[in-house]
């Protein structure tokens, strides 16, 4: 009996393990055969699951991955060039290595065939069952080296997404970090740091320096309210007034709380300063004015109402000396004292000379 070989190209598939070793299939419609084949490729170690027609070896390949397929060519009803073909269309069995066995005589046509379906070798029988070992064992040693490298990829993968997460939760943890340096705690508004670096940002804009305005804001009847119902409150209120502010400016322009019961907002540039300076300072105080419901626990409701006096800088006009910064902050500042002791919740521009 003459029995030729051709070995199918392998791929990279995960083969099932189950109780941990490959496992090959072996089909053969001759009991005989398979008897011989089972106690041949006993030595390597391998699960070895048998079938006896193409239909059974099909069905097989559905259960299980297999290492290795040594397939008979000369079958009933469909021979192994046929099986071959249908698993190579098979996404799950494309890539597994075929051994095609056959007792017919190889001839030209025969190995065309075997390699239109992916043969890349073959070796003519009679074969050493030496022979026949060795090269079963170069698709296990393939197949194990497959399995090494998809657990250390897996490995690697999950590594990957651990350190990802790791640089994600890093990233946000500085993110907050930078936020806390650049904001007041409590209002969450742009604390005196960052609201110097914002004013930088306006007297620049436009030239050295630009057109913009500072709104220097200091609360009227504060002191009060922490002393008649406690700081807690006096929290909520800040908290409250922070959030009037902020939605009482447009989205570019700033609002900071520079300590206590100061505020500011930087005014970007506009060819109607100081008219709409004036303008968003009379709404800002209007708005400051009105009632205030808090909360401050227990049920409790507390209805507050506080006023703000407003003092105005304008750049150019004020932002002279070698920190133009300091020239605003100090011109809108004296603005605002003047406003406050002229009368409560009044605004004032500063004048030229300051």
């Amino acid at each position: 009996m003459s029995v030729q070989v051709f070995a199918r190209g392998h791929g990279r598939q995960a083969v099932a393990m189950g109780d941990g070793r490959p496992k090959i299939l072996v089909v053969d419609d001759t009991p005989a055969n398979l008897i011989a084949m089972r106690h041949l490729l006993s030595r390597t170690g391998a699960e070895i699951i048998e079938a006896r027609s193409g239909n059974d070896a099909l069905a097989a390949c559905i259960d299980h991955e297999f290492a290795l397929i040594l397939l008979d060519v000369q079958m009933p009803d469909m021979d192994g060039f046929e099986v071959a073909a249908l698993l190579a269309e098979e996404q799950k069995t494309h890539d597994t290595p075929v051994i095609f066995v056959t007792a017919a005589y190889a001839d030209d046509m025969d190995r065309l065939r075997g390699y239109r379906i992916g043969a890349v070798d073959y070796i003519a029988k009679p074969v050493n069952d030496t022979i026949l070992l060795s090269k079963v064992q170069v698709f296990l040693e393939l197949q194990r080296g497959r399995r090494d490298m998809q657990q250390l990829l897996r490995v690697l993968n999950e590594r990957n997404r651990e350190l990802e997460n790791e640089i994600a939760e890093r990233q946000r943890a500085e993110a907050l970090v930078r936020h806390r340096a650049a904001h007041d705690a409590l209002t969450g508004l742009p604390n005196r740091h960052l609201f110097m670096d914002r004013l930088a940002e306006a007297l620049s804009a436009t030239g050295t320096p630009g057109r913009c305005a500072l709104l220097y804001i200091d609360l009227d009847g504060f002191k009060p309210v922490n002393d008649d119902h406690g700081h807690h409150v006096g929290d909520l209120l800040l908290q409250a007034i922070a959030a009037r502010l902020k939605n009482l400016v447009r989205e570019g322009d700033t609002v900071a709380r520079l300590g206590g019961d100061e505020f500011a907002v930087i005014l970007g540039d506009s060819a109607e300063l100081p008219a709409e300076a004036l303008a968003v300072a009379a709404r800002l105080g209007e708005a400051l004015r009105e009632e205030y419901a808090l909360s401050p626990g227990d049920g409790a409701r507390l209805r507050i109402r506080v006023g703000a006096s407003i003092g105005i800088s304008l750049s150019p006009d004020h932002a002279g000396g070698s920190d133009p910064r300091e020239s605003m902050i100090r011109a809108a500042d004296k603005a605002m004292y003047l406003a406050k002791h002229g009368g409560k919740g009044a605004t004032m521009v500063a004048s030229s000379e300051a």
